[in-house]
């Protein structure tokens, strides 16, 4: 039986679509990660990451991914959430895939995971909002950098309120076998300082989870990640800042700069 599979949307682009040379800009960015954290079990329950290029947001990706590296022989399931960027949606999709690739591989969909998903109200089947999809797609790479075997459970999130985005989370929960992984930016195209003083603010919203001080222009992932805090909140579970960098801090000009936040959940 032939396997669909998701082919790469920005490989070349936002990251190298030569496995050697993506290796080597992975390890890259954890060189260049934040390392206030030990890394020590268990692996947190859920990561906050950002989702541009590599040269620009990779470091603060890795200061959250770091930290995995205490659960990778326990998980093995990995719900990933991002915003749609290119396709209007309302509520969320998962693809009818089989897989998703990189250049490192295949990684296959948890299609189990994907049913019971279909059975929350406001989560279809649909490959538009998918295939030209960066927000989930960056994140595979450190996934398969860091992780044993897993399968991934990915879910584009569109318009939809955190309640909704929270008990697809509440479905699909787990044990110390699943993470979860939000996918979102922060502030976009201010000049440094200003994006500094929002984005610390956002951060202390996050920390806080204040979901209601979280605002669709503070994080172009605001959907899923006041999902996430909602579903955390129930559980009395908090959530950890990392790293707090713009593309100014990394690797771009400070006129005009985009927000990068790392956090993790307990």
């Amino acid at each position: 039986m032939d396997t669909s599979v998701r082919p790469p949307a920005v490989a070349g682009l936002f990251y190298p679509d030569d496995p050697d040379d993506l290796q080597t800009v992975l390890a890259e960015s954890f060189d260049n990660a934040r390392r206030d954290h030990p890394v020590a079990p268990p692996a947190p329950k859920a990561i906050v990451a950002p989702h541009a290029g590599y040269i620009y947001s990779g470091p603060v990706a890795a200061s959250a991914y770091r930290l995995l590296s205490a659960g990778k022989d326990v998980i093995t399931r990995v719900v990933l959430l991002g915003p749609s960027h290119r396709v209007p949606l309302d509520g969320l999709a998962v693809p009818s895939v089989d897989a998703m690739a990189t250049p490192l591989g295949l990684v296959p969909i948890d299609a189990e995971g994907r049913d019971i998903a279909l059975s929350v109200p406001g989560v279809v089947v649909a490959d538009g909002p998918h295939a030209p999809e960066h927000s989930l797609e960056v994140h595979l790479p450190f996934l398969q950098l860091v992780l044993d075997d897993f399968k991934v459970l990915p879910l584009v999130v569109g318009r939809a309120p955190a309640a909704m985005v929270a008990a697809v989370l509440d479905a699909v929960w787990g044990g110390p076998e699943t993470l979860i992984v939000v996918s979102t930016d922060l502030s976009h195209y201010h000049d440094h300082a200003t994006a500094t003083r929002l984005d610390g603010a956002t951060a202390g919203a996050v920390v806080a989870g204040r979901t209601d001080l979280i605002d669709d222009r503070d994080a172009c992932g605001a959907y899923p990640l006041r999902g996430l805090l909602e579903a955390a909140g129930r559980r009395h579970m908090t959530a950890e800042l990392i790293d707090l960098r713009t593309s100014g801090d990394t690797a771009g000009p400070r006129d005009r700069v985009v927000g990068y936040g790392a956090f993790v959940v307990h």
